[in-house]
């Protein structure tokens, strides 16, 4: 778990500013070749686009008209080129924002399928209630947003969106995921047919270690309905059928292939120890890309996905549980 005198030192402020500098300067250059590992994904849907029951239920629930502008996203996004991961991240803006729908009305002068508002630069209100203008738009603006590629889909929403409200994006990504493999002809939802057998697993242990976000850490739990922070990275990747030791140092010295922090890649545990020291590790975590993990971190709090946070302990080695040699050898 967490220091307790570091979470004071974090409350004061000034090891916040310590841990961006410190991470800033570590992970410089991981965003790019994260991107072209994930993105070699048939559908580039990454560790959240996997087919869901739910999924299937929300787009029955479209109307003809949600359908069929669905559908126009997804060609414009094959007629650009673009992976099926901005596919993916348009349809659940427009669902959040309109359901899908080109409607005439909306909060102040916010019109469209995107909810764009020509006082704020989208264009004029033609423009913005055309469909295909709408549509290129969100498109122009997606691509420009750095890391988006590596980012959740409904993060990446929410960058080109700007949203008060910005959680609500992830609640239409199991149905987008859906339309992208159904409508968008992927022809897997995981879309890791390409990748290797170490990034398709962490695929699965990243997907695991979401659905426990909000459970609450008890010291010594591995789950079910509580983690401490090896309990968690142990079941996530459990949940891929790759056995870990529990205890952080333990899954430190024994848990995989030991590999540079900026060449970290997602489904890696990235680990804090005293001084930066691997004999006087007490906290682990998933990365997640993107600089971002998913951790139990302490006592009172519950599992989250958040920044990566340095502090002024986090280890320059991570831990890969799958070797390449591993990865291999499982094709």
């Amino acid at each position: 778990m967490r220091k307790l005198v570091l979470a004071l030192v974090v409350l004061l402020g000034f090891g916040g500013l310590v841990g961006v500098g410190a991470v800033t300067g570590l992970l410089a250059g991981m965003g790019g070749r994260q991107g072209q590992s994930w993105s070699q994904c048939s559908s580039g849907l990454g560790p959240w686009g996997n087919a869901t029951v739910k999924g299937k239920r929300a787009a029955k629930t479209l109307s003809a008209e949600s359908r069929r502008i669905s559908k126009r996203i997804i060609s414009i996004g094959k007629e650009r080129d673009l992976p099926p991961r901005a596919w993916q991240i348009a349809i659940q803006a427009g669902e959040t924002e309109s359901n899908l729908r080109n409607v005439r009305h909306g909060d102040r002068d916010s019109l469209g399928v995107f909810q764009m508002r020509p006082s704020q630069g989208w264009g004029s209100p033609a423009e913005v209630t055309d469909v295909e203008y709408a549509i290129n738009k969100f498109y122009d603006v997606l691509v420009e947003v750095e890391g988006w590629k590596e980012m959740r889909p409904g993060e990446a929403a929410q960058a080109v969106e700007r949203s008060a409200f910005p959680d609500r994006y992830h609640e239409a990504q199991a149905m987008s995921a859906h339309l992208v493999s159904t409508v968008g002809n992927v022809s897997s939802f995981s879309g890791c047919e390409q990748l290797s057998s170490t990034s398709a697993l962490a695929a699965k242990t990243i997907s695991y270690a979401e659905n426990q976000i909000g459970k609450p850490y008890v010291w010594g739990a591995a789950g079910p309905h509580s983690f401490d922070c090896s309990g968690l990275v142990q079941q996530a990747w459990a949940a891929a059928g790759v056995q870990i030791p529990k205890y952080s140092q333990t899954q430190y010295a024994q848990a995989g292939k030991h590999v540079p922090l900026e060449q970290a890649q997602p489904g890696d545990l990235v680990f804090w120890g005293t001084g930066r020291n691997p004999g006087a590790i007490h906290h682990v975590a998933l990365y997640v890309g993107n600089n971002k993990i998913i951790q139990a971190p302490q006592p009172g709090e519950t599992v989250e996905r958040t920044e990566l946070w340095d502090g002024g302990e986090l280890l320059p080695t991570v831990v890969r549980p799958v070797p390449d040699e591993a990865a291999r050898d499982s094709k």
